[in-house]
């Protein structure tokens, strides 16, 4: 736990400090996602060790809650930032809103992901109210309720075919998750007889124009402008994580046309030790899939068993900006974890 806390709660404190005094602060605060993360990765080239996957971690879900809090301040002090409240040179403020976008997609994202996983209630709507504020709220639905379900197949928006490339991928998938997500919640809330008023979707859509119209008030409309760009950025690293983790991983078949059940092949892995302990484990994806309610602290990894990217995950999804790049690299590495399902009746 004390790595995970540092590795996550450091960009908190740089970000904040940078967007209250600019400067030094503004570029260490960049750096520490946009180089330093990497340059750990590869200079202790160590794989994160597996913890007992029955112990409990207590501190785990408080930290989640320190994530989840300091996201809005965070988002709260760049919007202000951005629209020039501190006073920041325009260099600074640019500054700020990269290292805020990138804090949102690769430790926001991850904690959120986590919080809807949680058994609490008041966990899981501090997720969803994650994701609201950047403006993709109905993640949290589509993720649970689709695709999870559905992973692996082509009845999940986020699972790639292999051949996909990156940008296809993200306006098939944005627009899919969003339309799927509300096609399942929409049933799910008809067979237990709730009202539409208490509609998950109506928190997502509600809350973002909510905060869009608080950005404007607190800055003006270069706030509303530096709102929208951070949500439409941690979208795009979101969609980013989603490709690299399933591109071309799919579930193969069963005699009686039902794909096999989700197994640790299914998933793409990274081991590396300080971007694993930044988004909260995200990158033993396999794990999560396998035992979706198991805590972050706990995920197994077993490059044995499980496919393993090449590279660290944010350098996997930057390379994935480049489809040809990607699929020389990608695609013949995914025709070794596709093997036929077994026959339930064997």
């Amino acid at each position: 736990m004390p790595l995970f806390a540092l590795a996550t709660l450091t960009p908190v404190a740089l970000i904040a400090l940078a967007a209250l005094h600019g400067g030094v602060w503004a570029w260490a605060a960049a750096g520490y996602l946009g180089v330093l993360v990497a340059v750990l990765d590869r200079l202790v080239a160590r794989q994160a060790r597996n913890a007992d996957p029955e112990a409990e971690f207590p501190a785990a879900d408080a930290l989640l809650v320190a994530l989840g809090l300091g996201h809005f301040a965070l988002m709260g002090l760049a919007v202000a930032a951005a629209g020039g409240a501190g006073g920041l040179a325009g260099l600074d403020r640019a500054l700020v809103l990269l290292a805020a976008g990138m804090a949102f997609g690769q430790i926001s994202h991850p904690a959120a992901h986590e919080l809807i996983h949680r058994p609490g209630r008041g966990l899981r709507l501090l997720g969803r109210l994650i994701y609201t504020s950047l403006l993709v709220g109905h993640h949290a639905s589509a993720h649970l309720l689709v695709h999870h379900v559905h992973v692996g197949t082509e009845a999940d928006p986020n699972s790639p075919p292999r051949g996909e490339g990156f940008y296809r991928f993200a306006v098939r998938a944005t627009a899919g998750s969003f339309r799927a997500g509300l096609a399942q919640e929409t049933r799910r809330r008809a067979r237990a007889g709730k009202p539409v008023w208490g509609h998950p979707y109506l928190l997502y859509v509600g809350g973002g124009l909510g905060l869009a119209g608080a950005s404007w008030a607190l800055a003006g409309a270069a706030g509303l402008a530096a709102f929208i760009f951070l949500g439409l950025f941690a979208q795009m690293q979101i969609l980013m994580s989603d490709y690299v983790q399933h591109y071309g991983l799919r579930r193969a078949k069963r005699p009686d046309g039902r794909p096999e059940p989700v197994g640790p092949q299914h998933s793409w892995n990274a081991p590396q030790w300080f971007s694993n302990a930044v988004m909260l484990h995200a990158p033993r994806h396999s794990d999560h899939h396998v035992t979706p309610t198991r805590p972050y602290p706990a995920l197994q990894l077993d490059p044995a068993r499980m496919p393993c990217l090449p590279r660290p995950l944010p350098v996997m999804a930057a390379l994935a900006l480049v489809p040809p790049v990607w699929r020389r690299i990608m695609d013949r590495r995914c025709e070794r974890w596709q093997v036929p399902a077994a026959d339930p009746a064997q």
